[in-house]
Parts: C-alpha cells; sequence; structure tokens
C-alpha cells in the first residue's frame, strides 16, 4: 500500500498545477482583454493598417512567435492524446497516465500565456471607440464571460472533474477499486470518445466576444477554433446521453427520493 500511497501527492500536485493554471487562463483570455485591452493596445494612433502590417518585421516576428507558442500546446495536447502515447504512458507511469497528461497540458498551456508577445502596432479586426458602444460592449462582453465560464465550471462539474483531472484514477487504484472507465456505461465511453472539449461554444465565445479585436488576439482565437472544431464530434445519441445524465445530476441534487435509481 505504500507505494500507492505515494501517487497521491502526484496526482494531487498534478491538479493543484491544473487548477492554478485554469485561473490564469480565465484572466488571459477573460481579464486581460476586458479590462487591459485599452492599456495594451498603445493606443489607436499607433496602429497600422493590414497592408502596413504585413510588412512590419516586428507585427511579423511576434505573430510567428505567437503562432509557434499555440503550435506547441497544440502538438503537445493532441500528440499525448493519441492511443500509442496513452498506451506507452500507461505501461510506464500506470494511473498516474491522465495526471501527466494534465499537467502536461498545464505547463504547455503556462508556456502560452507567460511568453505570449501582444501586437499593439498591429490593425484592429474590429474596435467600439464611439460612445455609447464604448461604454456597453465591454459591460456586454464581461457579462457574457462570466456567464460562459459559470458554464464551462458547472459542465466540468456535470463531466466528472475528478476523473478528467486523474484524481479518479489514482483513488479507485490505492482503495483497490479498478478503473473508474471500466465502470461507466457503454454510452458514457461512446459520449467521451466523440466529445473532446465539452465547453466548446463557451470557450469560442470567450475568444471571440471582446470590445477590441487585435492581430494577435485574432490570431489566438482563429487556431484555437480551428483546433476546437476539430475535436469536437458529438451526434445526437451523444446529446440524448448528455441531457440525460445532466437531468440525473440535477434530481439527486435535489435530494433523494423513493424510487430513483443509478
Amino acid at each position: 500500500m505504500a507505494p500507492a500511497l505515494l501517487l497521491v501527492p502526484v496526482a494531487v500536485a498534478s491538479f493543484i498545477l491544473a487548477f492554478g493554471t485554469g485561473v490564469e487562463f480565465v484572466r488571459f483570455t477573460s481579464l486581460r482583454p476586458l479590462l487591459g485591452g485599452v492599456a495594451e493596445s498603445g493606443g489607436p494612433g499607433t496602429r497600422q493598417g493590414w497592408l502596413a502590417a504585413l510588412q512590419d518585421g516586428s507585427v511579423l516576428a511576434s505573430l510567428a512567435w505567437d503562432l509557434g507558442l499555440l503550435l506547441l500546446f497544440v502538438g503537445q495536447h493532441s500528440l499525448m492524446a493519441t492511443e500509442t502515447v496513452k498506451a506507452w504512458m500507461s505501461r510506464y507511469f500506470g494511473v498516474l497516465q491522465r495526471s501527466l497528461y494534465v499537467a502536461c497540458t498545464a505547463l504547455a498551456l503556462q508556456l502560452v500565456m507567460r511568453y505570449w508577445e501582444p501586437v499593439p502596432r498591429g490593425p484592429v479586426l474590429w474596435e467600439a471607440k464611439a460612445e455609447p458602444w464604448a461604454t456597453w460592449l465591454p459591460l456586454f462582453c464581461f457579462v457574457l464571460h462570466v456567464i460562459s465560464w459559470l458554464l464551462i465550471f458547472s459542465i466540468l462539474l456535470v463531466f466528472d472533474y475528478a476523473e478528467l483531472m486523474g484524481l479518479k484514477q489514482v483513488y479507485y487504484h490505492v482503495l483497490g477499486l479498478g478503473e473508474p472507465l471500466a465502470l461507466k456505461s457503454p454510452k458514457a465511453l461512446r459520449l467521451f470518445s466523440h466529445l473532446r472539449h465539452p465547453v466548446c461554444v463557451e470557450l469560442l465565445t470567450v475568444l471571440w466576444v471582446v470590445p477590441t479585436l487585435g492581430t494577435d488576439r485574432l490570431l489566438l482565437a482563429l487556431l484555437l477554433t480551428l483546433y476546437l472544431g476539430m475535436a469536437h464530434g458529438l451526434d445526437q445519441q451523444d446529446l440524448r446521453y448528455l441531457r440525460a445524465q445532466l437531468q440525473r445530476k440535477l434530481h439527486l441534487l435535489s435530494g433523494p427520493q423513493e424510487g430513483d435509481a443509478e
């Protein structure tokens, strides 16, 4: 049992890293563009047009650097999700496979956020400058971001957050309960195989609904939208199963009643 208990600190450390990275991602994608967009943009007088920006080496260098960071994240996130890599990690790391995947994803995302280069001299696709848009559009975006993040956190809880973060696998292993996925129904396994990003619509809202869409934000939104679109594969059977699971969990939260069944 002692070696098994040593797995717990690793899983907890991975969870803490992922949780902290998620908080930082909220700041990076929402708070910075909503609250700090004016300060980071450099002012409308410093921005160039699209043709001038394409000839500006500093703008292109910053965009190339940001693109490299995004491709690093996408490559890590996709490569470690392949069956070959998952099988290799499971062979050598056992139940820590999911925790290590989550930790590596968090580290890759940290690199993107910490070394991201804004492009204040680049052009903007849109910007709210005239009143009343300059006042009301940021407020509208803020409300939508809050709603989107609340929905994201709610959906993650519905989708068994402990298992997504790798904690449940270690917990089950220490108690000798086996693999959590082995206890799930065929409908759940089918849904998990189709649904890579259960918060696709909400993330797209966060990425695109901003009062000022600058050049680097456009690059971030475009690439992650493409990636989310390629990874999202729900069909009607998956949606019916997801709706049934959500209703069941809401029913359980409302209190046990006679006749309830798993």
